[in-house]
């Protein structure tokens, strides 16, 4: 019957879906480097060595990860839909 739940797990991901996942985390990290990093200059104190400048930078990995990731699961629809289209 159509109207029972499944008993296997579904997976309902898309391809790219890790990638954005990912990409959030890795931004959220730089965003809170980010923050962290200019707290100092705006507050007047000694500021943070070079490499707490670096971890903030990850938050334009996480957003060039999130992007990959999109664009892999559009490109996953649109070979889906091709491939509809031939079938039909």
């Amino acid at each position: 019957m159509r109207s029972e739940t499944p008993t296997g797990p579904v997976d309902d991901s898309a391809p790219g879906d890790g990638l954005v996942k990912a990409g959030v985390v890795v931004f959220a990290i730089g965003a809170v480097a980010t923050l962290v990093t200019v707290a100092p200059l705006l507050l007047g104190t000694d500021p943070f060595p070079t490499v707490a400048y670096l971890v903030s930078m990850l938050m334009g990995v996480g957003f060039a990860l999130a992007a990959a990731g999109v664009l892999r699961s559009v490109a996953a629809q649109r070979r889906q839909a091709r491939g509809g289209r031939r079938t039909a």
